[in-house]
């Protein structure tokens, strides 16, 4: 059984806002193996999470590649900004953004290779959810149903679209929220890592403010927990491994049916000193 899995610390790198982050992963309370892989890269605020699919050894592959991947791309951007970009460039979205799209595809490759050396082609694949921030700027990518949410203020939002077949035939109308919670088709993707030698991947930017919380989450937390308790957990204020650990154990208590992994990001205030504030003050007050 994999072991239940923690991380947490604080990163700035360079911004005017503290990012505080905890993660957790953890195999539930019926499967035997954990198929969840997480990877955080504080040097870059790059935070990555991804659900493994193919059962047994081969999700555990693939979701430890498809984040491997991701970070290892990243990483080999920061030190040559030349690096060329996999796959045809996102229009309308940044350089940022269109990078992180990049690292996705450099995932999908690692995973789909993997499949086919093993001679599981089509049935060994994962979803992928990350972020990275720069500034008061995030970029988000994703495939799959892993999802990534903000919560500002009282507003609980969720910035990716799954990619399964339920949330498409709920975005066409043809289901409803509560045919769609109870479809025994709730598990089938329309998209996802290493399943063919190419991936659409969905992409955005979205900007930060100092109070936002961010929830990187497998479907193993939103299948047990609805929105309004997810929100009500990261609304606790708390700081970041605490409420990531919070939530997993709700999950676990809501009956744990799959694996679940969060990693959960504050945006808090970057402290300052004590001339620093005295100098704010009279800079307001002029």
């Amino acid at each position: 059984m994999t072991p239940d899995i923690r991380s947490e610390a604080d990163s700035t790198n360079g911004m005017d806002m503290e990012l505080q982050f905890g993660a957790r992963s953890d195999v539930g309370c019926v499967r035997e193996n954990n198929e969840d892989s997480f990877r955080v890269a504080p040097e870059m605020n790059l935070f990555v999470l991804s659900d493994g699919m193919g059962g047994l050894a081969s999700g555990e592959i693939a979701s430890r590649l498809a984040v491997d991947g991701v970070v290892r791309h990243c990483r080999e951007a920061q030190v040559n900004a030349a690096l060329p970009l996999v796959g045809k460039p996102i229009a309308g979205i940044s350089e940022a953004s269109n990078r992180l799209a990049s690292a996705i595809r450099v995932a999908n490759q690692a995973v789909h290779g993997a499949a086919q050396e093993k001679g599981d082609e089509g049935r060994m694949g994962a979803t992928l959810a990350a972020i990275r921030i720069e500034a008061e700027r995030m970029s988000v990518a994703h495939v799959g149903d892993s999802r990534i949410y903000r919560l500002r203020g009282g507003a609980f939002e969720q910035l990716t679209r799954d990619h399964s077949f339920v949330a498409e035939q709920m975005r066409q109308g043809r289901m409803t929220a509560e045919e769609a919670v109870n479809s025994a088709l709730q598990s089938v993707l329309i998209r996802a890592i290493g399943i063919d030698a190419e991936v659409d991947v969905e992409a955005s930017d979205e900007l930060l403010m100092e109070g936002d919380t961010l929830l990187l989450c497998s479907d193993g937390l939103t299948r047990e927990l609805s929105d309004e308790q997810i929100a009500a957990v990261l609304g606790e204020n708390r700081d970041a491994q605490k409420t990531a650990d919070s939530l997993v154990d709700l999950a676990k208590q809501a009956g744990g049916g799959d694996n679940v992994t969060v990693i959960v990001v504050r945006c808090l205030p970057k402290p300052v000193g004590a001339l620093a504030r005295i100098g704010r003050w009279f800079r307001h007050s002029a």
